[in-house]
């Protein structure tokens, strides 16, 4: 009666996440991310907390990271800051933030929110890409990343063997001097790319999952009690009423 969604739209109820098929006397049909046909009863869908991710485009998603206590937390805000402020997928309104999260055994957290079309990207690969090129940006300004610290317990000891030390050789004048060390950088083989072929493009799988449905078992599309509604394709969503 109230309409909470349509045909087509991404939902979550009771911890189920996919897309609205259909809607009948007696159940809820979403097609879920994984491309299965999960059936709720209806006395579920009213009695649960529904989450309609269609009904605003815009989402907002974060991600937390460690720096070391050694490195600016002011320099390490405005590097992912840029990250953010150069990506295509992530809106400038609103505007994205660094924010210092908590403070932990070995690093200074900071949780990166940031904003996308929710109907034109996906929010899974944007999240990827930004994680990526963060972590490549502060390598590449010399950010430590440490991981937590380990504490570990000897109960029996350790045993200590003492060696004889070799004595030193003699300096040659035709030995060349050690190359000085290099700062770390990012890595060579680190794609600065916004999307890599592992992301497979930051494009919505909407469209994905929809083909996916249509090759589902059908269902008795007069049993649907939605609207009927079209694909961005422009093509009656599968499962609509005619």
């Amino acid at each position: 009666m109230q309409r909470p969604f349509e045909t087509g739209d991404l939902v979550e109820i009771a911890s189920v996440t996919g897309y609205v098929q259909q809607l009948n006397v007696r159940t809820t049909i979403l097609m879920t991310l994984d491309g299965n046909l999960v059936q709720i009863p209806n006395a579920t869908v009213y009695k649960s907390t529904l989450r309609n991710f269609t009904t605003n485009a815009n989402r907002r998603e974060d991600f937390v990271v460690g720096i070391g206590y050694d490195d600016s937390i002011t320099d390490a805000q405005e590097i992912a800051r840029r990250v953010l402020a150069d990506h295509p997928a992530v809106l400038n309104d609103p505007e994205p933030s660094v924010l210092v999260d908590s403070l932990g055994d070995a690093t200074v957290k900071l949780r990166v929110y940031f904003w996308l079309n929710g109907c034109e990207h996906s929010w899974l690969k944007v999240r990827s890409s930004v994680i990526r090129l963060v972590k490549r940006a502060f390598q590449a300004h010399g950010i430590s990343m440490p991981d937590e610290a380990r504490e570990v317990v000897f109960p029996q000891g350790i045993p200590i063997t003492m060696l004889e030390r070799e004595p030193a050789a003699a300096p040659s004048g035709d030995r060349p001097a050690p190359a000085p060390a290099s700062p770390r950088g990012a890595p060579q083989d680190e794609q600065a790319e916004v999307s890599t072929k592992a992301e497979a493009g930051l494009y919505s799988e909407a469209a994905v999952i929809e083909d996916q449905a249509r090759q589902a078992q059908q269902l008795k599309v007069e049993e649907n009690l939605l609207p009927a509604t079209e694909t961005a394709a422009g093509k009656p969503a599968k499962g609509a009423a005619p």
